[in-house]
């Protein structure tokens, strides 16, 4: 899962997707990075955390990290929340960029929309609740298509 700074979408996504294999049993590695680096180091927007909690997805432990060329090497998977995010993917991985591991997001509920998942970052708690229902139906998607 990666966004832009790795502390409002992608950590709310990778909560959600890992408690979602755990239910269903499945031995998933779910990760989320972030490609600009800006808040390497630091735990989730404060607000990710309190709706992720208040739906029962403890996202506090989460460390930002930026992503790397390496991550295409370690994940069979890459799911991006934007095409700003696509682009800045592309450019940090190189000549390790695999377009067949990468996809948009909420191409799982649309295939082929590559629509971005709104950057709650800029707005209020509301946001980030709308944000959270729609991470967490198309991570439903997910474990309905790969389990």
């Amino acid at each position: 899962m990666v966004c832009l700074g790795n502390i409002c979408r992608s950590p709310i996504a990778e909560g959600i997707l890992q408690q979602k294999a755990k239910e269903h049993q499945l031995n998933w590695v779910v990760d989320s990075a972030g490609t600009n680096g800006f808040h390497n180091g630091e735990a989730p927007h404060t607000l990710s955390q309190k709706v992720a909690m208040q739906n029962g997805v403890d996202i506090s432990k989460q460390i930002s990290r930026k992503f790397v060329m390496e991550d295409f090497e370690l994940y069979d998977k890459i799911y991006v929340m934007a095409a700003d995010v696509l682009v800045d993917v592309k450019q940090i991985a190189k000549e390790k960029f695999d377009a067949s591991k990468i996809d948009f997001l909420l191409n799982e509920l649309q295939m082929g929309g590559n629509k971005n998942v709104p950057d709650p970052w800029y707005g209020n708690e509301d946001g980030f609740v709308k944000v959270y229902k729609l991470i967490e139906k198309t991570c439903e998607a997910i474990i309905a298509k790969y389990k």
